[in-house]
């Protein structure tokens, strides 16, 4: 056999081996039966780790070195009419960068702040239990991905490049190594020196960001969105416009409405966080090698699904990570994982979902799912005890139908208060907390020793998805009721992360130019 140069190859190697080139050569060239002298130079295109049937090593894909440089089709210089997009979040960020490729401009506005001055706003509510309902882990440049941890794993890849988003955030500063990682992540730390430079890159060619700009109203003429309004009474207008704001943008769904807008109801989930020890989740997944250098902190995926159909799943694991507020009103609470790249903490955290279906929400109303989110959010606000303080029960005794008079030790800053969570689920006469009980049981036999009075459940998890979607056109792309507006990514239902949002903004971007061609 030879080399083919035009091929990938996938090879296995041991742990101690997967970061060395001369060993990944040697292997590649036993396995396909030549000498590793007769190999060009190769590199790795993507590593994964193994653990099935008791033993852990990389599944690695390889490959000639290619020259193709990283970051595909270059920005432009831009000029005429802006395209107006609502929110600074990946759908709107990658939308602007997809335009300025074609040479058109945008203009973005974020009811939030910068990415730096987030952080202050953050500390705010991790330390004081201040909620800013415009600058929070929700609101602000980067959206809510920013600062809950910067995930880049997706199942979208029908819906456009994943590669080309991934090559455009390496391009900005991101690492390198989120171009092999089968599950790539940047982390908090580092992902907001990312969004700033896109921003900057966007700047540069002629677009605009602006911050403390929050819309309230729909500027429309002759039937067709051409701007928005915003909270200071100025209006910002152009060609289109772009709503790309999150999944908890819950006003923007009202101005819609007044704006004639119909929106449907759509299924989400709801549950809690679970938190472990991560040596405990490093022994579960990894057996003896755990605690091998070269090895990750460990993640897992779980889901239950009953003879009812109404599963139960874990959602957003955040390995070596952190809880943390992310609540956007006042008189609520949500928590929501995040880790930084290292991921070195020493808690493994993951939301525990159970699905919402329409039957559920016993109302022909679009908002009812919204309504619901805020009712479960305002009860764990009441049981916490205030100053986002969470419910927090050991998951001993929540399968056990019992309170918990003390909590483990927590990476959850605001602190935990030691209740009964179930209580808090069961306020909404659903099923969820006996759904979680049964699936935190059927986990325990997937991954032996889950359950266990060292984990524990914090809640609320209420933001996982939107509960209401906007219609659009599945070819234009726009909405059905309003010419010129185009309803983007989470908050209009359309994703549920930061590729796939960014996958989205980049699609309408298309849509867009191929309108103005």
């Amino acid at each position: 056999m030879k080399f083919d140069a035009d091929r990938d190859y996938t090879i296995e190697l041991e742990l101690d081996e997967a970061d060395d080139l001369p060993a990944v050569a040697k292997k590649l060239a036993a396995q396909i039966g030549i000498s590793p002298e007769r190999l060009p130079a190769i590199e790795i295109r993507k590593r994964s780790i193994d653990a099935r049937r008791g033993r852990v090593r990389f599944h690695l894909i390889v490959g000639a070195v290619t020259t193709t440089p990283v970051g595909g089709a270059p920005l432009r210089e831009t000029s005429g009419e802006p395209v107006v997009i609502v929110g600074a979040g990946p759908a709107g960020l990658f939308c602007a960068y997809e335009l300025a490729r074609a040479g058109i401009p945008a203009v973005i506005l974020d009811r939030g702040k910068p990415v730096q001055a987030r952080r202050r706003d953050l500390k705010g509510l991790t330390q004081h239990g201040v909620v800013d309902e415009d600058s929070n882990y929700c609101y602000g440049e980067g959206g809510a991905g920013t600062y809950s941890d910067g995930k880049l794993y997706t199942r979208s890849h029908k819906r456009g490049d994943v590669r080309d988003v991934i090559e455009v955030l390496a391009l900005h500063g991101a690492p390198e190594q989120i171009l092999v990682d089968a599950r790539p992540h940047i982390g908090s730390n580092k992902l907001p020196k990312v969004i700033t430079a896109l921003r900057e890159a966007l700047e540069k060619v002629g677009s605009q960001i602006r911050f403390g700009a929050r819309v309230t109203e729909l500027v429309t003429r002759d039937g067709r969105a051409v701007g928005v309004r915003l909270a200071d009474g100025g209006e910002v207008t152009g060609r289109a416009v772009v709503m790309a704001t999150g999944h908890s943008a819950r006003d923007v769904h009202t101005l819609l409405q007044r704006a004639g807008v119909h929106l449907q109801a759509k299924p989400f989930a709801m549950g809690v966080r679970i938190e472990h020890p991560q040596p405990l989740i490093d022994r579960i997944q990894y057996g003896r090698a755990a605690g091998h250098l070269k090895l990750p902190a460990a993640a897992y995926r779980l889901a239950f699904t009953p003879d009812d159909g109404r599963g139960a799943f874990s959602f957003c694991m955040c390995p070596g990570g952190w809880i943390v507020p992310a609540a956007t009103e006042r008189d609520g609470l949500v928590v929501n994982g995040m880790s930084l790249s290292r991921r070195d903490s020493p808690f493994a955290n993951s939301g525990l979902v159970v699905a919402i279906e329409l039957a559920d929400l016993r109302s022909d109303d679009p908002l009812a799912g919204v309504a619901l989110q805020r009712r479960l959010e305002q009860a764990a606000a009441l049981a916490g005890g205030g100053e986002l303080r969470a419910p927090a029960t050991r998951a001993t005794d929540f399968v056990a139908g019992k309170a918990s008079s003390t909590v483990p030790r927590t990476s959850y800053e605001p602190g935990l208060a030691a209740t009964n969570v179930a209580e808090v689920l069961d306020s909404l006469g659903l099923p969820l907390a006996q759904r979680l009980r049964e699936a935190i049981q059927q986990f325990d036999r997937q991954m032996r020793g889950y359950l266990t009075e060292e984990a524990v459940l914090v809640g609320v998890e209420s933001r996982t998805s939107s509960p209401v979607r906007v219609p659009r056109d599945p070819e234009t792309l726009l909405s059905p009721d309003l010419a010129g507006l185009y309803p983007a990514a989470e908050g209009a239902g359309y994703a549920g992360g930061i590729v796939s949002a960014a996958l989205d903004g980049m699609r309408i971007a298309r849509a867009i130019i191929a309108r103005s061609l």
